[in-house]
């Protein structure tokens, strides 16, 4: 069931990172833990972004992230430079990070990453 959200990003830097590895859909379903989160979606994104780290969770990161330790570093390494909030996109391998406007983060991930940041939303 899908619920339109109104949201605002565009004061918001994207940072995306994919590592080029293949998941599989099928092993990423096979291997999830759905959970209900405490609070709503639409409550948790009314908050400030920062917040969303211990709240705003993809149930597929941790089964993904067990066999493909590769993607959780991303992850790891986003919040390290100063992410605000960082989530794998969907069942992956493309890990997104959101930054304050100015703040461009000095990342240095493998050549063979393709990465780009854009200040925006995500489409």
């Amino acid at each position: 069931e899908l619920t339109p959200v109104e949201l605002d990003l565009s004061n918001y830097l994207f940072t995306i990172v994919n590592p080029g590895i293949h998941v599989s859909t099928a092993s990423a379903f096979s291997s999830i833990k759905p959970a209900i989160p405490e609070k709503p979606l639409q409550q948790i994104i009314k908050q400030p972004i920062a917040t969303w780290r211990n709240e705003l969770i993809n149930d597929f990161e941790s089964g993904v992230f067990a066999q493909y330790p590769a993607i959780k570093e991303i992850k790891d390494e986003l919040y390290n430079k100063g992410a605000l909030y960082a989530s794998m996109s969907g069942t992956g391998s493309t890990v997104y990070g959101i930054f304050e406007k100015d703040q461009l983060p000095a990342l240095s991930f493998p050549k063979e990453y393709f990465t780009k940041s854009f200040i925006g939303q995500l489409q």
